[in-house]
């Protein structure tokens, strides 16, 4: 069991906020933060990592990480940090970045080769490929066998066909060495394939906390699907009036009305809604 109540002053890019975090998380739970950028949501993982200071305790276990009278050194926790910049030594190896961390030959092989990197071992990080240098980053952060993982939205900048890739393989390590792992993501369907809860963070604040279908499948009223997009404008088209909307890395056209086109403003986020529809699915 992971116990945090910690407090943190935050400057935020509109005004301060106050980091006010308290909840429990199980052992081996696969937790996803999620909430808008500057929620606190990578401070939170700065701060159980030791990075930063806050006021107020974290428990893990029967240890005590942190508390009023002290603060355990970065080192000295048992946690794995998967960055999103891979932070690699590009002047050792494959193998020599993982073994730098704990020289267990056997269990560097084992990693390797579960995902998929045994071939790669003795070439630079510089020569490899994104997704190949985070295969490596997550690795090097089971080279501890860490009781707690924490990866800063680790995927973010991989091709989807990588990311789905990565995503078994994080699923795989996180199930075989029993780790609790929190990851900050904004992907829904990420969030929905890893993990068994979701904490959704708002101005350093918890504003829902519940498994990933509760907090992602939700709608209004009777609507059946529901997404959230960008406005991207309003256009004209004889008497009818239709707005271009993103949503994730499509764009959709939607009939509205003449009084949503005068009420409804380009660059707001807006939902869209269907209480009448029949799903067609295409490969």
């Amino acid at each position: 069991m992971i116990k945090i109540d910690i407090n943190k002053k935050l400057h935020g890019s509109n005004a301060d906020m106050q980091l006010k975090v308290d909840l429990e998380i199980k052992e081996n739970e696969f937790v996803a933060l999620s909430g808008e950028s500057g929620s606190g949501k990578t401070t939170l993982l700065r701060v159980l990592a030791g990075l930063e200071e806050a006021e107020g305790t974290i428990q893990v276990g029967s240890q005590i990480w942190q508390d009023s009278k002290s603060s355990l050194a970065p080192q000295k926790r048992e946690i794995g940090f998967v960055f999103q910049d891979y932070a690699l030594f590009d002047n050792m190896s494959v193998g020599q970045n993982l073994l730098f961390v704990n020289k267990d030959q056997n269990l560097c092989d084992h990693l390797l080769s579960i995902t998929g990197m045994s071939e790669l071992k003795k070439r630079s990080p510089n020569t490899l490929s994104g997704g190949q240098k985070q295969r490596v980053s997550l690795c090097r952060a089971m080279m501890k066998r860490p009781k707690l993982l924490l990866m800063d939205e680790p995927l973010s900048a991989l091709d989807p066909y990588m990311r789905s890739k990565l995503q078994r393989e994080i699923l795989t390590l996180h199930k075989e060495f029993g780790t609790t792992t929190i990851m900050v993501s904004h992907d829904p369907s990420e969030i929905y394939r890893l993990s068994s809860r979701v904490i959704v963070l708002n101005q350093g604040q918890i504003i829902n906390d519940g498994s990933a279908k509760d907090i992602l499948l939700k709608t209004t009223g009777s609507a059946k699907f529901s997404f959230k997009g960008e406005l991207l404008e309003i256009v004209k088209v004889d008497v009818i009036y239709i707005a271009i909307i993103s949503i994730a890395q499509q764009l959709v056209e939607v009939v509205i009305t003449a009084d949503q086109a005068k009420s409804l403003s380009v660059g707001s986020i807006v939902n869209v809604s269907t209480k009448a529809f029949s799903p067609t699915i295409t490969l």
